[in-house]
């Protein structure tokens, strides 16, 4: 009898295992590609003219691309915060960029790693606290650098030679190469394209021979917009000639424009001598252009025009490394099993109501990109108009690979629309929270259903804006006081309510 149990406790745990590798061999890999500040007229697959994304828009187009994905707070550490917990600001304690994020409290890496998955995370971190969660994380302090950047590594700082983009993309495949034969979750957060975009050497004469086009609202009057009036984002009047536009211009006639005197220097300076004469060989054109410039309106032309250009060189070098990520699992046969995800942590403004940043309610900072693909399991590929939350990316993972997803995470699973199921009482609205005040802004708080926006301005000023987004998709025209909109007004009001209860917030 002795002998019977002691050879059942030595064949069980081999047992164990074998039924834990059968598991993890039908656990997709997952990969979530997260930019920075990426606008969507910067993505060709949502049918921008500005630029051609070749791989950016192939996991669109062998999957599926999200028409009206939202951020719960359009900030760059909420966002990633909302991502990591699949929980509104207020809830996961991340409202503002200074906050510290908490830790010691759920995500979603974690509940992967404690289901037999390697986890690592590498790119921007931002959330004033070290990394939890990860099996490897090498993360940029603060918002890093573009050009031999400092990292973090596993908590020891590190200093790399190259492109911040190429860096952080080469870091992540070669802790892909080691840990791929185990399932895995590697979260790629690119620095790019948030400001003050500083191209790749290759790419730094890229889009000289083009002409970019003013957007609608690019000289908005701000008319029954008290918000706007306040701001502090403008590509008219806050765009810095030093930081934003990269000109040494220590003896230009200081009328024009902000100054940060030295704010680019000290990037550039982080290059090489051999590089820093290629880089001053480029900008000395813009800066010949700079000169000739004679009047405030040539300026505000001007300044346009280098923003979109230095941006969407940023954007090239990012779709790049995209289909390096790609190219690598297809060599080493993990394309099917793969679930990725690109996105970016909000949208951007570019030349939008004139701005820059993001911050505000509006669509271009509220909406962002979102595509996934999966070729195991998702085989329909197209578009889908559903709203859809970042905070939805969370519970959608955990549900592809088979975790139940935790009752507190206010995120919905979208893996039954990404199957081509039919979903009962999917969302037909969604809320949207900002807390802060830099830059001239007023917090405030909103909710959107697929006709119609209401927003709450509540400090430092008090105002309401509605917005009929099917006969006015620019926002240009407040209709919270027109007399045709007071019942549409009053029911919008009554669903933001009941929505700010449903998600605890009072």
């Amino acid at each position: 009898m002795r002998t019977l149990i002691r050879i059942f406790f030595i064949v069980l745990p081999g047992i164990h295992q074998d039924v834990q590798a059968q598991e993890n061999i039908n656990k997709p890999n997952i990969i979530v590609i997260m930019s920075d500040d990426h606008a969507l007229k910067a993505i060709s697959a949502y049918k921008s003219t500005l630029i051609h994304t070749p791989n950016i828009d192939r996991i669109a187009n062998e999957g599926v691309l999200f028409n009206n994905a939202f951020v719960t707070n359009s900030l760059c550490g909420p966002s990633r915060a909302t991502l990591l917990t699949g929980k509104y600001s207020h809830v996961n304690g991340f409202r503002d960029n200074p906050d510290k994020f908490d830790g010691s409290q759920q995500t979603f890496p974690k509940i992967l790693k404690a289901n037999g998955y390697r986890t690592a995370i590498v790119g921007k971190w931002h959330l004033n606290s070290q990394p939890t969660g990860f099996d490897y994380h090498n993360v940029l302090p603060g918002q890093g650098n573009y050009y031999n950047p400092g990292f973090i590594k596993m908590g020891k700082d590190t200093v790399y030679k190259g492109y911040v983009t190429n860096i952080t993309t080469d870091l992540a495949l070669n802790w892909m190469e080691t840990n791929k034969k185990q399932p895995f979750l590697m979260m790629i957060h690119h620095k790019a394209p948030h400001r003050n975009q500083m191209p790749p050497l290759e790419n730094l004469e890229l889009f000289n021979d083009q002409t970019f086009n003013y957007p609608p609202t690019f000289f908005d009057d701000y008319k029954n917009r008290q918000a706007l009036k306040r701001q502090k984002i403008s590509m008219h009047d806050d765009l810095d000639i030093d930081h934003d536009l990269k000109l040494n211009c220590e003896d230009c006639d200081r009328k024009f424009g902000k100054w940060a005197p030295k704010s680019y220097s000290r990037e550039v300076d982080r290059l090489s001598p051999d590089e820093k004469k290629a880089w001053h060989k480029a900008y000395q054109k813009e800066y010949e252009e700079f000169k000739r410039i004679g009047s405030r309106e040539e300026l505000i032309k001007w300044q346009f025009q280098r923003y979109m250009e230095d941006y969407l060189r940023v954007v090239k070098s990012l779709d790049d490394n995209v289909g390096k990520v790609l190219d690598y699992l297809d060599r080493n046969g993990l394309s099917k099993n793969t679930i990725i995800i690109y996105t970016s942590d909000q949208g951007v403004f570019l030349g939008e109501h004139g701005l820059y940043d993001k911050r505000f309610m509006y669509e271009e900072s509220f909406r962002t990109p979102m595509m996934i693909r999966y070729p195991d399991k998702i085989k329909i590929a197209g578009n889908l108009d559903q709203l859809v939350l970042n905070m939805d990316i969370a519970p959608t993972l955990l549900d592809f690979a088979g975790i139940k997803v935790p009752g507190d995470m206010q995120g919905e699973s979208m893996k039954n629309l990404l199957l081509g199921q039919k979903v009962k009482n999917w969302r037909d609205k969604v809320y949207y929270h900002y807390y802060g005040k830099s830059f001239g802004l007023t917090a405030h708080y909103g909710i959107r259903t697929s006709r119609y926006k209401l927003i709450q301005f509540y400090d430092p000023i008090k105002s309401w804006e509605l917005y009929d987004l099917k006969n006015d998709p620019n926002e240009i025209s407040n209709k919270y006081a027109d007399p045709e909109y007071v019942k549409i007004a009053e029911a919008l009001m009554k669903e933001l309510i009941d929505l700010r209860s449903k998600y605890k917030e009072n």
